[in-house]
């Protein structure tokens, strides 16, 4: 069984929402291929497919076949193509171009519009010259609606390239019949009245309504902009005895790299001389310095803040954590929520029928209204025509999911795609992995009951840090961190002798020839120690709550107990507290024992929660949920979690989770901050708040303004709308579309 292989990449020459469509429906007609989206915003295709029936070249063969220019990264560097295309640049060309094609449309223009009024100079009334002035806007600033009207028809379908070319043509047409056979129409009795201005000022405000629509555009992707920034442009490595300074795109797994301080690391890898502190905030958010030394791990493009390193190179290229984290929020920008294979729908019958209403109007007007009849006819559907294009509608979708996904990822929340985003909006229960989820996944000291004989505290926790650090047992860790933190200025410079781990049960040793024993109370069974009443309710206590419960005995005479847990993170609380607050149930999920879920579940406020789960019944217990409730989120980092994002309606993987989980969920917190989860939430919430106004506005503008361009409003107001009003308001409908998304760059998460 083959396995799909996904690839993003860009095609440039799209100029509406609908070329977008074009590329897509072509893409996924392709054999080989199981899906195919397109972002017009971003100018991203991302494509499923078998690689064995179908290769990259051959996906590029057909976008290019339908007149647009596809950028397969891969194929570029194989035909070592180094004047590779970088999208930022080309948008600026595009606007470079449109502003140029603005000044010469929007000067020619003003001339004709003058004519408009009854001081015009007497030779602009000429039509011939008119016709001339004309000219160039609508063939040299207008070409690019022509093509895409063309391009339509080759695939068989219509856009708003095709409504534009056939509203402004017919203006320009008739008045360019006016202008050589004027007399003989007046003889006719039909008014030879020429609107050249009308079709040039169609033209210029729609390119003006598309030069402020791209320039908004850019900052939707400013998210990749700032991630595509991080990158490492260089890197100096080992040869022989020398480092050597090279370009970033030739180091190779397994290159021996030097990184300064000050110095970004190039690419992910293992530190394998020296040690320093980074500055990793830009993967995991978190502010503080993160100490490393020989064997740990690195990721590339964070920051070298204090000593000299060596680093050997584990993952390159395509294969570095930021790289990965970048094709991830590309995929997301241009995948497709449900909604949006909606608004295709419906464009996709909207153009023809258009087209349609158009001729109606023109037939009704002709046959139905006032002299001179024909231009009123040909006023009105051109209105029609004009008013009616789909481009906002277009928009409404992708723009907002560009700029919330971007804002997820400016804050840590990963959104892998579309349909995640979308989902989450409607989750009613959200399900958490207990260790290293809502808790710290590190047990730590919580308690500790020193007794009476035992007279210096110090003096005994001192020689329990002395044994402890000679296992290697995570609850050895949870105490000597625990005395440590308790006295900071101890040397603990005592000599141990006879360490002994007693398996399962705890370890012992000698200290000036003191026994001293750190375990379980069967440890202390076998060395016949007593425990008195008191001890035992206590401990009781403590392993009622979930805590395991050590005994430290010296000399046959129990000195201390203390209790150890995995505790909580510092904001679980208040997000279990937060979720409450929106209606959303949060649900325990863990393989502990009961006793230990029902204290965890209890500090939390949690009143549901499924102990002693095995990791192949989680998946069981998220569908038993989504029967409950519906939508159901789940929250989980490890391998045995993998299963269970997968089945969630939305999977949220924490960030230092196992690379399986974070493949297996939707969401991804790139830190492992659990408030980010409601912050997740959140944006879906404002995210698809922000594509249902688009789309009221959209949809609210054709509906509303249609009417009026085929005349609503001329039998009870006697008004006829102008073809340049109509335009205008075409132009900044999509403009508005584009500003209302880029609000959600200033939604509060918190």
């Amino acid at each position: 069984m083959s396995k799909n292989t996904d690839l993003s990449f860009h095609v440039s020459g799209m100029h509406c929402a609908s070329c977008a469509v074009n590329i897509q429906r072509s893409l996924r007609k392709t054999p080989g291929v199981t899906n195919a989206s397109v972002n017009y915003n971003n100018e991203q295709a991302f494509v499923s497919f078998d690689k064995n029936k179908v290769k990259p070249e051959e996906l590029g063969k057909v976008v290019s076949k339908i007149g647009y220019t596809p950028h397969i990264v891969e194929l570029e560097h194989h035909e070592h193509n180094h004047s590779a295309y970088d999208p930022e640049q080309e948008k600026q060309k595009e606007l470079n171009k449109l502003k140029k094609l603005l000044w010469i449309s929007g000067g020619l223009t003003s001339i004709l519009l003058t004519t408009m009024f009854p001081f015009a100079p007497e030779i602009l009334m000429n039509p011939t010259l008119q016709l001339l002035i004309a000219a160039p806007v609508q063939f040299w600033a207008g070409k690019r609606f022509y093509q895409g009207a063309i391009s339509g028809l080759k695939n068989k379908t219509t856009n708003m390239d095709t409504l534009v070319a056939l509203g402004t043509s017919v203006a320009y047409g008739y008045s360019t019949f006016v202008a050589i056979a004027g007399n003989w129409l007046e003889n006719l009795g039909i008014p030879a009245h020429t609107y050249f201005e009308a079709s040039s000022a169609i033209i210029f405000f729609i390119l003006l309504g598309k030069f402020l629509e791209i320039r908004a555009k850019a900052r939707t992707s400013q998210a990749i902009k700032k991630l595509l920034e991080l990158q490492v442009k260089s890197a100096r490595i080992k040869v022989g005895n020398s480092w050597q300074e090279i370009s970033l795109d030739k180091v190779k797994t397994g290159d021996i790299l030097q990184v300064k301080p000050g110095e970004k690391i190039p690419v992910d890898g293992l530190i394998t001389n020296g040690e320093t502190s980074l500055d990793e905030s830009m993967v995991t958010g978190e502010s503080l310095p993160v100490q490393k030394q020989s064997g740990i791990a690195v990721i590339g493009s964070t920051l070298n803040l204090s000593g000299t390193i060596e680093m050997k190179a584990t993952k390159v290229g395509n294969e570095t954590l930021l790289a990965q984290i970048i094709k991830l929020v590309q995929q997301a920008q241009g995948s497709r929520p449900a909604i949006q294979n909606l608004v295709d729908t419906v464009a996709s019958y909207f153009v023809p029928a258009v087209i349609v209403l158009s001729l109606i109007t023109f037939i009704i007007w002709w046959i139905f209204g006032p002299e001179p009849k024909f231009l009123r006819a040909m006023i009105s559907m051109i209105d029609v025509l004009i008013i009616a294009c789909p481009c906002a509608l277009g928009l409404a979708t992708p723009t907002s999911l560009m700029v919330g996904i971007g804002k997820g990822a400016q804050n840590g929340i990963l959104i892998k795609d579309a349909q995640a985003l979308e989902i989450a909006n409607k989750i009613k229960a959200v399900v958490f992995d207990k260790t290293g989820t809502l808790t710290k996944g590190q047990p730590s000291v919580t308690e500790t009951m020193i007794i009476d004989n035992a007279k210096n505290k110090e003096k005994l926790l001192t020689l329990v840090y002395a044994v402890e650090s000679l296992s290697h047992h995570p609850l050895a860790m949870a105490v000597t961190n625990y005395v440590k933190k308790e006295f900071p200025n101890n040397k603990f410079n005592l000599t141990i002798s006879k360490f002994m781990d007693h398996s399962g049960k705890g370890i012992s040793a000698y200290y000036e020839k003191q026994e001293i024993l750190i375990g379980t109370e069967k440890l202390l069974a076998e060395k016949q120690i007593k425990i008195s009443k008191e001890i035992s309710t206590k401990a009781t206590e403590w392993k009622n709550r979930g805590e395991t419960v050590i005994f430290i005995a010296l000399q046959n005479k129990l000195m201390a107990i203390i209790a150890i847990a995995d505790t909580l993170k510092e904001k679980a609380v208040s997000v279990i507290n937060q979720l409450q607050q929106q209606h959303i149930t949060p649900i325990l999920l863990t393989g502990d024992n009961t006793q230990t879920a029902a204290s965890i579940a209890k500090k939390l406020g949690i009143s549901e929660f499924k102990a002693e789960v095995l990791p192949h019944e989680k998946e069981q217990v998220i569908r038993e949920l989504q029967k409950r409730f519906g939508k159901v989120a789940m929250v989980g980092d490890g391998i045995n979690d993998a299963p269970a994002l997968a089945t969630a309606d939305v999977g949220i993987a924490m960030g230092n989770g196992t690379d399986v989980a974070i493949e297996s969920a939707g969401i991804t917190l790139l830190r492992s901050d659990i408030a980010l989860v409601p912050q997740a939430l959140k944006l879906s919430q404002s995210t698809m708040n922000n594509i249902y106004q688009n789309l009221f506005w959209a949809f609210g503008y054709n509906v509303l303004l249609i009417p009026v361009a085929m005349g609503a409003l001329y039998p009870t107001f006697g008004i006829q709308l102008n073809p340049i009003m109509a335009g205008i308001a075409m132009a900044f409908s999509s403009v508005s579309v584009v500003s209302n998304a880029l609000r959600l760059k200033k939604v509060k998460l918190i």
